[in-house]
């Protein structure tokens, strides 16, 4: 996970921690409002340390002609987004860092499945 001083926009890396929790909204908030913010609009206070603007994620669906992008936000989470916007390198590849908790493997496809669910839920209409 990234924290940053906005000012200098200075990245502190700080180590992921495992939450229990399997409900999207509790895993947005601990591993995705930092960049993504809490309204998942893109203004998280890890944003301004960013390259290049965090992705407003309730805009998904109205830049994919209405039809929220299930795959490519899956694909997302799961793979990393490939491009380096996040000051020291790409967005985290969350689906390793999920499954590497000690538990079964399908955890990680849960906890991923749960936030693609909860991020179409954030849908701007």
């Amino acid at each position: 996970m990234v924290a940053a001083v906005a000012q200098n926009k200075v990245i502190k890396e700080v180590p992921v921690k495992m939450i229990p929790s399997l409900e999207g909204k509790d895993l947005f908030r601990e591993y995705c409002a930092v960049c993504h913010g809490v309204d998942g609009k893109g203004a998280g206070p890890a944003a301004g340390a960013l390259k290049k603007p965090a992705t407003d994620l309730t805009q998904l669906s109205h830049h994919n002609k209405g039809r929220f992008p299930i795959l490519a936000v899956q694909s997302s989470i799961k793979l990393g987004t490939g491009s380096i916007e996040h000051g020291t390198g790409e967005m985290p590849i969350w689906g390793s860092i999920f499954s590497q908790t000690g538990q079964q493997r399908d955890l990680g496809d849960m906890r991923v499945a749960a936030l693609v669910k909860y991020i179409e839920q954030i849908q701007a209409k």
